[in-house]
């Protein structure tokens, strides 16, 4: 059956040779999104102007500027993601820790409590 025991490992697609759409995160989704963008933006400026090199450039930069713009979009997110996930993790093992000691916040003092602080 396919997927059940595949022992070799999946071959990677490389893009100009050095960048791994499948390894690298935000990679596939830029591109994609970059090759769309080029359509609608090349189609649209020979609809518009009916000159095919043009439209051809306008192509080109508009996949630029649409993978570009997307790259750093999505990494961005990545960022947030993982920086929240740091903190979610730090705020758990911190939890855990403090849990059913003084230092717990949750943990309500009473007035003998907190006089001996």
């Amino acid at each position: 059956m396919a997927g059940e025991g595949d022992s070799e490992p999946r071959k990677s697609f490389k893009l100009l040779g050095f960048l791994d759409v499948q390894s690298v995160p935000c990679a596939r989704e830029s591109v994609l999104y970059g090759s769309l963008g080029s359509l609608v933006v090349g189609l649209g400026h020979f609809l518009a102007t009916s000159r095919v090199r043009r439209s051809c450039d306008f192509a080109v930069g508009g996949f630029i500027c649409t993978m570009l713009g997307y790259w750093f979009y999505c990494r961005y997110n990545l960022a947030q993601q993982r920086i929240r996930r740091r903190m979610l993790k730090e705020g758990m093992r911190n939890k855990i820790l403090f849990e059913g000691s003084s230092l717990d916040p949750e943990r309500k003092q009473t007035g003998n409590e907190r006089s001996d602080s």
